[in-house]
């Protein structure tokens, strides 16, 4: 029956192999310019994001850098004490002595070396079989504005969680002035600026409207909300919004 169903909700429908369209899975890379083995690993996310390699995935991304790399004379300039207190969070839960970069996280319930593309696609492809929670992101009716909505939790289910929105930079280069990687230039896709809990949902939904100018989200970036249990668990669901380069947002339609 339809109230037994999971539904599957989109921002942005992304067909996979054989015509479907798939699942979500947030893939988070945490990962600094001053880190000399995280270039390979921040290949491998941008991979991921513009090929979407993964048959019945649809692979929503997050660069997180890390601020612990930093020097006295010169730090990452996409770096965060947030996101490395999410990272943290992360390495306690997975009972890791110490973080480390570069290190990926599929759906909050597996972490790996950022750079091991075998295993980060075995662990979308069995993320993208658990049952998700509808998340879809639209136009609102209100000027620059996009509406959220988050399905429950269906009976039976007796889990809680938060709901969380990023917002990224579409993509981002840099001359590296420090680190292991002084005088390179790397790239970046999806550059984590700000992950914000805006509200929690269990057995009933969740529905709220975000202001894109207030939300910091400037054309030409992304918009990511995702449902997580508490302290950095389980990721149940997630959708992306582009910004589009023009004043105002696309009405992008969301599957169910």
């Amino acid at each position: 029956m339809r109230h037994n169903l999971l539904w599957l909700g989109l921002a942005v429908a992304v067909l996979a192999e054989g015509g479907t369209v798939g699942q979500p899975v947030l893939v988070e890379l945490f990962t600094s310019e001053g880190c000399s083995s995280c270039p390979p690993a921040d290949a491998l996310l941008e991979k991921l994001d513009r090929q979407q390699p993964v048959a019945g995935a649809q692979i929503i991304v997050l660069s997180e850098h890390v601020d612990y790399w930093n020097g006295q004379t010169w730090a990452d300039p996409y770096s965060s004490r947030a996101l490395t207190a999410r990272q943290d969070q992360y390495a306690h839960r997975f009972g890791l002595g110490d973080p480390y970069t570069p290190e990926m996280v599929v759906d909050g319930s597996v972490e790996l070396v950022g750079s091991d593309a075998a295993k980060a696609q075995a662990a979308i492809r069995a993320a993208s079989a658990e049952p998700k929670v509808g998340v879809r992101i639209r136009a609102a009716e209100a000027p620059d504005a996009v509406a959220v909505e988050v399905d429950p939790f269906p009976p039976g289910k007796n889990h809680k969680a938060n709901v969380y929105v990023a917002n990224a930079a579409d993509s981002g280069t840099s001359d590296v002035l420090g680190g292991e990687n002084r005088g390179r230039r790397l790239h970046y896709v999806s550059i984590a600026k700000e992950i914000q809990k805006v509200g929690s949902v269990g057995g009933s939904g969740f529905k709220t409207q975000i202001q894109l100018r207030a939300a910091k989200t400037p054309p030409g970036s992304r918009l990511i909300v995702f449902v997580q249990e508490p302290d950095n668990g389980r990721v149940w669901g997630a959708a992306m919004y582009p910004i589009p380069l023009q004043a105002a947002p696309p009405s992008v339609p969301s599957s169910k």
